[in-house]
């Protein structure tokens, strides 16, 4: 195990930039809206990657190319083209939209578009909206935690909750302190780190392996390895059929996109909405990209696993860390490079888990505490009150991720599923749908949440096409929800509808 002092100074040199980029920030927050949102003023750039960044988490750096690894294209290229294309079309019928709609109904956080889009007096919908934030992003920011913790723990040998303490801590630091905007602009910075570590293990990994026709050619020797629509077994060493079921379970990932409340509240915050395209055209072109790198990795090292450069990996998804510590043994600049590697699949997992605390807190202390409870509360009041909350939400996330053995991508999946399910369809109608309510709303939430439990620990169970990723049969029962309950309730108010059409025309502007 490598211990060079030049990883260590590098990755210690990044997590110090994070914190600054904090404190920076935190003079530019004069209130709660600044604090959550950023005053609406995120330009085109940073609207586009601090998104994307968020999206991706470890994800990037450690699944894909450890799928690709082992089993060669199709799942993982099945998995990145649904991500692509839910991505593109995220941005193109979404952002725009909800940009307008969710500033003329003043709502800074998603449980408030949800409440204020249907004026919900009751507070009803955005109750249940910060309860499903809650319930899903303390364990998703707990799972970020830990792959802080496994990281470090694997690269330096030290101790697994040290590690994730540590990276817990300063998460929480220039999050707690710099709100949404050291958060945009800090996943701005990770996005370029974790496209510099994309581009570093590519081209020393070839460089290693005897250049890309070497790595192509080992690819196309292994049956069903570069296929679409077969997988290759590890165990027998052929290949399996891979069944038109699976490949559109692995497309349904790209619903999930629709109701991401750390990727939607960067659409709310652009500060021009005519920017937007631009942002579009930078996040797809990133997402399509560095999927691709990513999954070719996988490729690399397992050529490199054949020919003994590395071990035979009995983790896949530690390939990038093994392929960055034979790095740093070819002399000082590499070593240095392979520290911001490590620093990239850091930046990763950070991006992911500010933006999810940012939004956890929210849920607690504006729409819960201040919107279902009305807890009164002044400017300094409220600014403290949302700090207080990110550091309990995050005290949280630790004590769950203590267990060293937890899942991190089975907690990644189970979460992405949960909010694509309760949160997009109600997005999509709240978004496009005028005659939708607050009843379908509800009932569309209620349904996508119980569906993804219930099929993900019951249904699925039986096997076959009912194995499918549960996002999919929640998402479209959570639809039929909102359908069926908005069209035998009463119609919305003159003045909600008289909203949608506002909207509606200034898209045309």
């Amino acid at each position: 195990m490598s211990n060079s002092p030049l990883i260590t100074i590098t990755i210690i040199a990044y997590l110090l930039m994070m914190i600054v980029i904090g404190i920076i920030y935190s003079r530019k927050n004069k209130n709660v809206s600044d604090f959550y949102l950023g005053g609406r003023k995120l330009g085109p750039i940073v609207t586009a990657m601090s998104a994307e960044a968020s999206d991706m988490s470890s994800w990037l750096l450690m699944g894909l190319p450890g799928v690709a690894y082992l089993t060669g294209g199709a799942e993982a290229g099945w998995t990145a083209i649904g991500l692509a294309i839910g991505t593109y079309v995220n941005w193109l019928i979404v952002a725009k939209r909800l940009r307008i709609y969710s500033q003329k109904v003043n709502a800074i956080t998603v449980p408030d578009f949800f409440s204020n889009r249907y004026h919900d007096k009751s507070k009803v919908l955005m109750g249940i909206s910060a309860l499903i934030i809650l319930i899903f992003f303390v364990p998703y920011t707990a799972s970020g935690f830990s792959a802080c913790g496994k990281l470090f723990s694997t690269i330096f040998d030290i101790n697994y909750h040290a590690a994730m303490i540590i990276s817990a801590i300063v998460i929480i630091v220039y999050t707690c302190s710099g709100g949404f905007l050291a958060a945009s602009f800090t996943d701005l910075i990770q996005s370029f780190v974790m496209t510099g570590a994309l581009i570093a293990i590519v081209l020393f990994g070839v460089n290693q392996a005897g250049g890309f026709d070497a790595v192509m050619d080992n690819a196309r020797s292994i049956e069903g390895y570069l296929s679409l629509s077969n997988i290759h077994n590890t165990v027998t060493g052929g290949s399996d059929k891979y069944s038109l079921l699976t490949i559109v379970s692995l497309l349904a990932w790209g619903l999930g996109y629709f109701g991401m409340p750390h990727i939607i509240l960067r659409f709310m915050a652009i500060k021009d909405k005519n920017k937007i395209k631009t942002s579009r055209r930078i996040a797809s072109v990133w997402v399509v990209i560095s999927m691709a790198v990513a999954i070719f990795i996988g490729f690399i090292g397992n050529l490199l696993s054949k020919q003994g450069t590395i071990e035979n990996l009995a983790d896949s998804e530690t390939i990038i860390i093994k392929i960055a510590l034979f790095m740093s043994e070819h002399g000082a600049l590499l070593a240095i490079i392979a520290g911001l590697v490590f620093a990239g699949i850091l930046a990763c997992t950070m991006s992911t888990s500010d933006s999810q605390l940012l939004a956890a807190s929210s849920s607690m202390s504006e729409n819960i505490l201040k919107g279902v409870f009305k807890v009164k509360m002044n400017e300094k009041q409220s600014m403290l009150s949302a700090r207080a909350v990110l550091i309990i939400i995050a005290i949280l996330g630790v004590v769950l991720a203590w267990d060293e053995n937890s899942s991190v991508f089975r907690v990644v999946s189970f979460a992405w599923a949960g909010f694509g399910a309760t949160f997009g369809p109600v997005m999509l109608a709240s978004l496009f749908w005028k005659r939708s309510n607050k009843y379908g709303a509800i009932a569309g939430m209620i349904t996508g949440g119980v569906m993804v439990f219930v099929w993900k620990f019951c249904i699925s169970k039986l096997g076959g096409a009912f194995a499918i990723y549960e996002l999919l049969p929640a998402f479209v029962a959570a639809l039929a929800a909102i359908i069926i309950v908005s069209l035998v309730t009463s119609a919305p108010e003159k003045e909600i509808v008289e909203e949608f059409n506002a909207v509606s025309v200034e898209m045309k502007e």
